[in-house]
């Protein structure tokens, strides 16, 4: 029984225990104005949201607010029931008092509220926190203002400033701080004038501070309760002063930057707040309070807003050195890095691209030049070895003019000897000398355009009926050598082609050659056909060119056309590709195939359309 009772007591203790443990500490925020009064407010919103990060117990946060801050202070006393009626049966176990006015109020009531409770006052400036009596359950986290700096940075981002003027209320704790504003002020009175909005009312204040003179700068201080006896909330107050001010504004606190201010040393609000948090957790984890020394808080590195300086053209070079500016527009690198970036590489990578094939495109036109010089060259090399074949015959062909032509002269001389001579003969004489004459040029004229030197060719357009005429004059004495038979066969309708006449002489020559060398050793009769036409099939000219020669074998047929492929002892296997390079040049095919006897070379060529009217 007794050890039942006794394991019974040991399970009590524990639960009890556990419970207490698990209990929420309590935590009370002092606000000396309002929880929505600026800047308290910021500094209230980052010591809530530090003490949830920095905490690792759970707490209980609750706020109240000294509203007889803003005025006497006999009509706190149903304020002070108010919180030992809240507070009496709850027991907090930490105070955080934010602001001057709300450290005073702490202090004066601390044996009837909270004769016990440690507390953290912040939110204070370090020269009202040593006017109060702290004791070893306290700790203080001050700020350091120091307004002649301020000022002094102020006077020189704007080295013109002639007028300052202090904007500040009329509260108590307001006119603690204009006493000491006036005393910073005192060593600059000989530099600028100082204009106090103390004694006004805020309408009035907002008229002046639209019509301020050139020159003119404002420092807003604190405004909580204006000379008409007005409570004001700091934050809409600057609004509005901001929304008519036609002169720069400053401050001493970073509450408002971004929302007007220029800037300068400011007090950071979020570095108070995160300090106090510190302390706090310190204290609820068990440490003394008094032993907790914390230094003043001072401004911090001067801060600009960008925006601000543009709106009043102040220039950035008049920045101390180690200023921080903020709300500057990302620039495009900063805003589009990573596209920026893959843009870049990829120009880079299309520039490489491009340049590589500029170059390979340079080299291939070289190539292609040499190649094209090349080729002309080999052509009129065909040419002339083709010229060189017919000379022989071209040469027999000549004796038969050029000896008419020296038999007629001398006849001529003999008749011119006669008396009287006879002038109807001579005459006959003379037209036999001039169609010999001609029949010589003809033949002159057909060697000299194919040995034509040029080294373009001249697109023209030419009729295929015409052109087989005239190289037949060339080729016939080497028909007639070798004792082949050669005939034409035209289209009865123009062949209007467009080409370069001597390459059309070259390739219909270099196939009609072929065609005679293919019918040495092969039986007679030796005959060769050149035929023209148009295919019934396409707008396209052909000509055919036909032997009676042994044929091409199979296994030539396919690559009769490629370089250096021949079938003669002495070929040199560049006709036939030169007549291909030609054709295919101006748009056309050409190629070989057998037949009953002998083979036939064709080739066709697009025809000239006529223009429609």
């Amino acid at each position: 029984m007794r050890v039942r009772i006794l394991l019974s007591a040991v399970v009590l203790l524990f639960a009890m225990t556990g419970e207490a443990s698990s209990e929420p500490k309590r935590v009370m925020l002092l606000h000396s104005f309002g929880r929505d009064f600026a800047p308290w407010s910021e500094y209230a919103r980052i010591i809530r949201e530090e003490l949830g990060q920095q905490s690792k117990e759970p707490l209980d946060i609750s706020e109240t607010s000294l509203a007889t801050a803003r005025f006497a202070e006999d009509e706190e006393g149903p304020f002070v029931d108010y919180l030992h009626a809240l507070f009496v049966k709850r027991r907090l176990d930490l105070v955080i008092t934010i602001g001057a006015p709300a450290v005073d109020f702490f202090q004066r009531n601390r044996q009837r509220l909270f004769p016990s409770v440690p507390a953290v006052h912040t939110g204070v400036e370090q020269r009202q926190a040593l006017l109060s009596a702290f004791t070893a359950n306290d700790s203080v986290v001050a700020v350091s203002k120091d307004f002649a700096s301020a000022v002094e940075s102020m006077l020189k981002l704007l080295p013109e400033t002639t007028n300052i003027v202090i904007v500040i209320g009329n509260s108590p704790i307001e006119r603690y701080w204009q006493a000491r504003l006036r005393e910073a002020m005192q060593t600059l009175t000989s530099r600028v004038s100082f204009t106090w909005f103390n004694e006004l009312s805020f309408e009035d204040m907002l008229q002046r501070a639209a019509v301020l003179p050139p020159r003119s700068a404002i420092f807003f201080g604190l405004l909580s309760v204006d000379a008409a006896g007005v409570t004001h909330e700091e934050g809409k107050v600057f609004a509005r002063l901001n929304a008519v001010a036609n002169v720069p504004m400053f401050s001493h606190t970073d509450t408002f930057f971004g929302r007007g201010i220029v800037g300068g040393p400011l007090t950071n609000t979020a570095d108070v707040g995160r300090q106090a948090a510190s302390v706090a957790v310190r204290i609820l984890s068990g440490e003394s309070p008094g032993a907790i020394k914390m230094p003043p808080i001072e401004y911090g590195a001067p801060k600009y807003d960008w925006r601000e300086l543009k709106r009043w053209n102040i220039s950035e070079s008049r920045l101390q050195a180690g200023s921080e500016i903020y709300f500057r527009p990302p620039s495009p690198w900063d805003q589009y890095r990573w596209q920026i970036t893959v843009g870049l590489a990829a120009l880079l990578l299309q520039t490489a691209i491009i340049a590589w094939l500029v170059i390979e495109h340079r080299g291939r036109h070289f190539a292609e030049t040499e190649a094209i010089s090349r080729r002309r060259q080999v052509v009129r090399l065909n040419r002339v070895t083709t010229a060189n074949v017919l000379s022989s015959s071209i040469a027999h062909e000549l004796n038969q003019p050029l000896g008419a032509i020296l038999s007629n002269t001398e006849a001529a001389q003999i008749l011119l000897k006669a008396s009287p001579p006879d002038l109807t003969q001579i005459g006959e004489i003379l037209s036999d000398i001039i169609r010999d004459e001609q029949r010589a040029s003809e033949i002159i004229g057909g060697l000299r355009n194919l040995l034509n030197d040029r080294t373009k060719a001249e697109l023209q357009a030419l009729d295929l009926n015409d052109t087989v005429p005239d190289l037949v004059k060339i080729v016939m004495p080497e028909a007639v050598k070798r004792e082949i038979t050669l005939r034409t066969v035209l289209a009865p309708e123009a062949l209007s082609v467009r080409a370069d006449p001597i390459h059309m002489q070259q390739v219909i020559i270099n196939l009609v050659m072929n065609g005679m060398d293919a019918m040495e050793g092969a039986p007679a009769p030796h005959n060769l056909t050149i035929r023209t036409r148009r295919n019934a099939e396409s707008d396209f000219a052909e000509v055919r060119i036909s032997d009676s020669g042994t044929g091409i074998r199979q296994e030539n047929l396919t690559q009769i056309f490629d370089p250096f492929v021949t079938t003669k002892p002495q070929g040199t296997g560049l006709g036939l590709p030169i007549a291909r390079t030609i054709i295919e040049s101006y748009g056309g095919t050409i190629w070989a195939e057998n037949r009953l006897r002998g083979a036939v070379f064709c080739f066709t060529l697009p025809l000239i359309k006529a223009r429609v009217r």
